[in-house]
């Protein structure tokens, strides 16, 4: 007995000593190789709101009815968690408002410095929040640049392809199969930003965008990708030569007022209205500011590109319920205080025009 317990301490010694010298040599641990990142989640509630899918140029639920979406952005969740203001009141006031939908940006950089382990619970409780409100979600990959070359706009959008797909196997495998989810926007604005970020041909993006929406699909065929188009999301002209090779997909526009002189509605026609026509499109980020973006009346943007996008059935998105981001809704925090503009979205969330006062 004396010797076979002098044997086990010797024996768990050395297997201690071997356990600390691979952490020292930085070897790869074989007896502890779980990824909970890459786990799908069992949640009781993901199939409580309507499954959102594609039909010819609109979205709609499993009732055939067409769903014409109006929502509204928040900041970026860990930005909100670490000023205290992450929490279900936000989405209850979005609620009250009217919203149908809410887009959560995710930047590169704080999910990595957060790292996907510890920002996912963040997501789930948008999530969650949002299924017991009877709201749809965007998950939107935030990055405003050349994801072809790898050349970003500002620090907090800095990724690389590898980061972006290893984000999407993430996300889809986390909510497969979650119908509050109902939408994924794979890169936020694409832009060479005037040959300053380099070169990226449509066909280069396209691409790009084929094999994400394929990654995505080997996980969960049921979300609906959205393809942004270039300059910085806004144009959508190469769909008249090249669109993208996948069914069951949304394409993307963020048509600010800075984007295009008045009169504006021909060249929205141009730019993106006319791909509303055979393809569900979504302005999932626009806005205003009162005497900003070269706006002199932000009445007569407002009300008409409102009018313009529930005239051709394009879905929209507000930027951005937050006193901090630009151009922003929110005036201050407490009670919820909202700027001019956002005085004009929490009408046009109800359904109603406005007049500026």
């Amino acid at each position: 007995m004396i010797i076979s317990l002098a044997a086990a301490l010797v024996c768990a010694f050395y297997l201690g000593d071997a356990q600390q010298t691979k952490k020292q040599k930085n070897l790869f641990d074989w007896n502890n190789n779980f990824d909970p990142e890459h786990q799908p989640v069992n949640n009781p509630n993901a199939k409580k709101l309507p499954l959102i899918m594609v039909k010819g140029n609109k979205f709609v639920n499993v009732l055939g009815d067409t769903i014409l979406f109006r929502g509204v952005a928040v900041a970026d969740p860990d930005k909100l968690e670490q000023e205290g203001k992450w929490n279900r009141n936000l989405f209850v006031k979005l609620k009250e408002y009217g919203a149908t939908l809410v887009r959560i940006p995710v930047h590169p950089v704080p999910w990595r410095m957060r790292t996907p382990l510890k920002y996912l619970p963040l997501l789930d409780q948008a999530v969650d929040w949002s299924t017991e409100l009877g709201m749809y979600v965007i998950i939107d990959w935030h990055c405003i640049g050349n994801l072809g070359m790898e050349l970003f706009q500002n620090p907090e959008y800095v990724t690389t392809k590898q980061e972006t797909y290893e984000f999407w196997r993430t996300i889809a495998l986390h909510f497969r199969g979650n119908n509050t989810v109902a939408f994924y926007e794979l890169f936020n604005e694409p832009t060479l930003f005037n040959g300053q970020l380099g070169s990226m041909s449509w066909s280069e993006w396209k691409k790009i965008n084929e094999k994400m929406i394929r990654l995505v699909r080997s996980y969960d065929r049921e979300r609906i990708p959205l393809v942004a188009g270039l300059d910085w999301a806004y144009d959508l002209t190469p769909l008249h030569i090249e669109p993208i090779e996948a069914e069951g997909i949304g394409y993307v526009t963020h048509p600010y007022p800075y984007k295009r002189s008045k009169p504006y509605v021909p060249k929205w026609d141009e730019d993106f209205g006319f791909a509303a026509g055979q393809y569900p499109v979504m302005a999932t980020e626009f806005s205003f500011g009162l005497g900003s973006m070269g706006l002199a009346d932000n009445g007569e943007y407002g009300n008409e590109i409102i009018s313009y996008l529930e005239s051709k059935g394009i879905s929209w998105v507000c930027w951005i319920f937050d006193p901090l981001w630009k151009p922003n809704l929110l005036q201050s925090w407490e009670n919820f205080t909202l700027t001019e503009s956002g005085e004009f979205f929490k009408q046009a969330l109800a359904g109603k025009s406005w007049e500026k006062k």
